[in-house]
């Protein structure tokens, strides 16, 4: 098993939910966390506890995004006008990786990631391999030409276990997407309940 799949499998199990809503997750099969004494019953959750672990899951979502640029996004957020939560959201939705993964360029967004990282990816016809590159509304997102014929992407935009949402405009011939606009929490199609409110409480203590 590549590092990259026993990560994201790590994660489904750390918070005993399917995250991503994919079929093959270990969690369908086994809810109970990893290790030893998985099996056991979990006691009450504390304030802290429930708080870290929203701020865990919403980290791992993003393909387990450092501490220190999960900081920063959430930072960003409190200095924007509007609702903290949302702005959070919405810069997490700004990331590139985050993009390609929407537009089903890729199966995961650790694969975004790598494939952002390694240079498969055009912005407004300009290559970018940064992974957390904001990315603006009106951005049109390529795959390269040299690219396009991957087994990778071809078995990815086959995928039926998710949908392209609204705030990206897919051209599936073209395999180009264009970010249209930031959306609201609620247009964000996350297979489980995301909780960023609880994230806030746990940076703001």
């Amino acid at each position: 098993m590549s590092k990259r799949h026993s990560a994201k499998y790590k994660i489904d199990r750390r918070m005993g939910e399917n995250i991503w809503g994919r079929p093959k997750s270990p969690v369908n099969k086994r809810p109970n966390p990893p290790g030893q004494h998985g099996g056991g019953r979990r006691g009450k959750m504390s304030d802290f506890g429930t708080q870290l672990r929203a701020k865990q899951k919403l980290k791992g979502y993003y393909g387990n995004v450092t501490e220190k640029q999960f900081r920063r996004t959430y930072d960003e957020a409190t200095r924007m006008k509007g609702d903290t939560s949302e702005n959070l959201i919405g810069l997490l939705e700004q990331r590139l990786d985050a993009v390609v993964y929407r537009a089903k360029f890729v199966p995961t967004v650790f694969a975004a990631r790598q494939f952002v990282n390694h240079g498969h990816v055009l912005v407004n016809g300009k290559k970018v391999n940064i992974p957390s590159y904001r990315v603006k509304p009106g951005d049109t997102i390529e795959v390269r030409e040299k690219s396009k014929t991957m087994a990778l992407v071809l078995e990815a935009l086959e995928l039926a276990e998710r949908d392209v949402p609204d705030y990206v405009d897919l051209d599936v011939k073209g395999m180009k997407a264009t970010f249209t606009r930031v959306p609201s929490f609620d247009e964000v199609p996350y297979a489980v309940q995301m909780e960023p409110n609880l994230v806030i409480e746990f940076y703001s203590r």
